[in-house]
């Protein structure tokens, strides 16, 4: 095995499903040791497979500092390894020799291959080079995601964080539980964006028509942006549809437009759990918080349970004191990791 060897043009392969330290290890080695490497993504378009679109951009992302990587794709239209013969070996062998389009001077692989694989017999003019991965193997890691989470980079665990909403009327300590939770689990948390930019005339009374729909936006381009960050959870205080319920007791001369936005944003919005805080705690005048929903709490938030329910999403009701609320909180946020 020429390891200190400099080839022209390498090529290393797998379905990175998913992409783990160990593919990440083996990627950064060849290309050191390459001119040119192409790294060869192989995906089904089933629930089985993570996205081509995903994995090409896991990759990218990894390795777009390093100016000699190509990335190519290969179908894989075999449920299972046994059921990958030598009559698909041949196939795709063609495929990418035609797609690179030059000679492929070393093959590398990580060492759950061996010089029996498929890669060596495929590519017998090619050197042969097996990286070790040492304990990462993308079948343990399928099995028991959320426990080998370390063994992903960063971008693939985000792919994979739960996505938690919090949700309710005013004073229902949605903003004190969301921080206390990414707290308890580590992570990142999207705060209410609209509390700041609904006092930039000093009261949400003088909001701008224009103030709702930059809530909206920038609410949910932090949560692009958050979420990068999150660990296996993440947590996000309110969404487009409270804002929605909000623009009702506020002037808005745009207000059909803004609510069609909201509309729009929640359509694209989908989330792992969502909290629903009834108001059985006592009500805090915090700043500029409506009188009129603080005189009939249950009234309002049972509006609020309307929006979602013709949406369609469906929610864990949390109840009782703040303590008890963290207890019913942590207990549904960790049935979605057994």
């Amino acid at each position: 095995m020429a390891h200190g060897k400099k080839y022209k043009v390498g090529m290393y392969g797998g379905s990175f499903n998913p992409l783990h330290l160990g593919h990440l290890e083996c990627m950064i080695k060849a290309a050191g040791l390459c001119d040119e490497l192409y790294i060869v993504i192989s995906y089904r378009d089933d629930e089985s497979d993570v996205p081509l679109k995903v994995k090409i951009r896991w990759v990218y992302q990894l390795t777009k500092h390093l100016n000699n990587i190509h990335i190519i794709s290969l179908k894989d239209d075999c449920k299972t390894k046994e059921e990958y013969t030598e009559k698909y070996w041949k196939a795709d062998c063609d495929v990418v020799k035609n797609t690179i389009g030059r000679k492929i001077d070393v093959v590398f692989c990580g060492d759950d291959y061996d010089e029996n694989s498929f890669w060596n017999k495929c590519y017998e003019e090619s050197d042969f080079v097996v990286f070790p991965r040492n304990k990462y193997k993308s079948t343990n890691i399928r099995n028991d995601l959320y426990g080998h989470w370390d063994d992903m980079p960063q971008i693939v665990r985000s792919y994979f964080s739960k996505k938690v909403l919090l949700i309710g009327g005013e004073s229902v300590g949605k903003s004190t539980l969301t921080i206390n939770l990414a707290n308890y689990y580590n992570t990142v948390y999207l705060e209410e964006v609209g509390r700041d930019l609904s006092e930039l005339s000093g009261t949400d009374v003088y909001m701008l028509s224009e103030d709702f729909t930059r809530i909206l936006l920038e609410h949910k381009a932090k949560e692009f942006r958050l979420i990068d960050k999150a660990g296996k959870v993440f947590f996000e205080d309110t969404d487009c549809l409270i804002t929605r319920f909000f623009m009702g007791f506020l002037e808005d001369e745009n207000i059909e437009k803004n609510k069609a936005l909201a509309e729009a944003i929640a359509s694209l919005n989908s989330y792992d759990l969502i909290l629903f805080l009834e108001p059985d705690v006592e009500w805090i005048q915090d700043g500029d918080r409506s009188e009129v929903i603080a005189a009939d709490r249950k009234h309002y938030s049972d509006m609020i349970k309307k929006l979602y329910d013709r949406h369609n999403y469906n929610y864990k009701i949390i109840t009782g004191d703040y303590n008890s609320r963290f207890e019913q909180a942590v207990r549904y946020v960790n049935e979605l990791f057994e």
